[in-house]
């Protein structure tokens, strides 16, 4: 059987679709029940700004590669933590915008990435580097 995801809204719960899909599940075998908030992960789009819009204009400006950058936005952002790998000590970020502290997948929400894409420009700011919005009205649409 492959995993099933039944989304539950916000407010009054009605568990009807949960119960039955549970009882439905044969007898003869083990299961594993997860439940997590739903929440709106980042966008293709989001994430094609990041690395076509933000990183490409600091790219051209610093002379870096997109994957130096990210590691670089990544370690300011999140913080380091210093891990063993293979009996020696390396310095990673905390965390991804796809993984967590643990390195499990976990991919940002919309508005953790939108933060995060602000901090890049702000960064950029510093440098005197001009890093657009990947939209014009992208924050208002945001925003609403």
């Amino acid at each position: 059987m492959r995993k099933q995801t039944i989304p539950l809204p916000k407010g009054e719960r009605s568990l009807t679709r949960v119960v039955a899909f549970l009882s439905s599940l044969p007898t003869d075998k083990a299961f594993k029940v997860e439940v997590s908030e739903l929440r709106n992960s980042r966008s293709d789009g989001q994430n094609n700004a990041l690395w076509g819009v933000a990183y490409k204009t600091l790219s051209e400006f610093t002379g870096h590669t997109g994957p130096e950058l990210h590691d670089a936005f990544l370690r300011a952002y999140f913080g380091e933590v210093e891990k063993d790998v293979f009996g020696k000590k390396v310095i990673k970020p905390r965390r991804t915008t796809t993984t967590d502290e643990e390195g499990n997948r976990s991919l940002l929400s919309t508005m953790e990435f939108r933060d995060f894409y602000s901090f890049v420009q702000q960064k950029g700011a510093e440098i005197g580097c001009w890093v657009p919005d990947p939209d014009p009205l992208w924050l208002a649409r945001d925003a609403a």
